[in-house]
């Protein structure tokens, strides 16, 4: 896996660790694009929280910005990092399936 690739996977399972987090992804997921006061209005937590893991988020790449109407900023959701997040997992369980496959073998010729 290239080195910037596994810095993109590691930025993107840093910001799914925190459960705020989680919560305004899948928002975004099923209710589409949002401002943080859209955001507010569905979720337990304050627009200043959300702005700020919002922000968090379109570091990662995780969310987009987009301009809206009365210099409203629209946040859509971005799968490309989470699709490089995905590779390095496979990646890695393909890594583990050989030596895992062999000492199952062992384990059950014994």
């Amino acid at each position: 896996m290239r080195p910037d690739a596994e810095a993109v996977a590691e930025q993107v399972f840093t910001a799914l660790a925190d459960p705020t987090r989680r919560s305004i992804l899948a928002a975004l997921a099923s209710g589409g694009p949002a401002t943080a006061t859209d955001l507010a209005d569905r979720l337990p937590i304050t627009r200043q929280a959300i702005a700020k893991h919002l922000a968090l988020l379109a570091e990662t790449g995780l969310v987009t910005p987009e301009p809206g109407e009365r210099r409203r900023v629209r946040y859509r959701l971005d799968s490309a990092p989470m699709q490089v997040a995905q590779q390095f997992l496979a990646a890695l369980a393909r890594d583990w399936d050989g030596p895992l496959a062999a000492l199952k073998n062992h384990l059950e010729n014994q």
